[in-house]
């Protein structure tokens, strides 16, 4: 099992540290900041500019510590945090089956980060410094963690569009 949670992470991991970098640099065919940043007007997410920002670092930082499993339950937040709020602005109203733009992926990569917050395996940081598991407890403190940022950074977003 030591193998398939580092496979999982790194592929997290991975994905997430590009889907950050799409955002923040416009690499892998990204939109940059700029489009992202117009993305973030169109969601009703002000500042934009912040919001792209904190969207693209916040990715592409969780991601990397995800894969290499440092401070999971953290980066295990921020994956949480970020699907949740692309669920609630984005997928939502398109039902469950990506085909249709809905939640499926979002969904499976918080079950991911659930699975790694409780247990990142035996190569990562986390395991060779503190040399156990986080437990479950953890994953439920990432869960909760991620959906209050999430619900924290619509609602800011939503108030400050109002305001304009």
């Amino acid at each position: 099992m030591s193998m398939g949670r580092f496979v999982l992470r790194a592929t997290v991991g991975g994905l997430f540290i590009g889907h950050g970098l799409q955002k923040l640099k416009g690499w892998f065919g990204g939109p940059g900041p700029e489009g992202t940043e117009e993305m973030m007007k169109s969601l009703k997410l002000h500042p934009p500019k912040t919001q792209a920002l904190a969207a693209g670092v916040t990715e592409t930082a969780a991601g990397a510590m995800l894969a290499t499993g440092t401070l999971t339950p953290l980066a295990s937040a921020g994956v949480i945090g970020v699907m949740m709020t692309a669920i609630r602005k984005v997928h939502a109203p398109n039902g469950v089956w990506n085909a249709n733009g809905g939640w499926e992926f979002n969904a499976v990569m918080i079950a991911a980060a659930l699975a790694l917050a409780e247990n990142p395996g035996k190569c990562s940081i986390d395991r060779r410094i503190r040399n156990r598991k986080w437990g479950t407890k953890w994953a439920i403190a990432a869960l909760i963690a991620g959906n209050i940022a999430s619900m924290a950074t619509i609602s800011y977003g939503e108030k400050m569009a109002e305001n304009q």
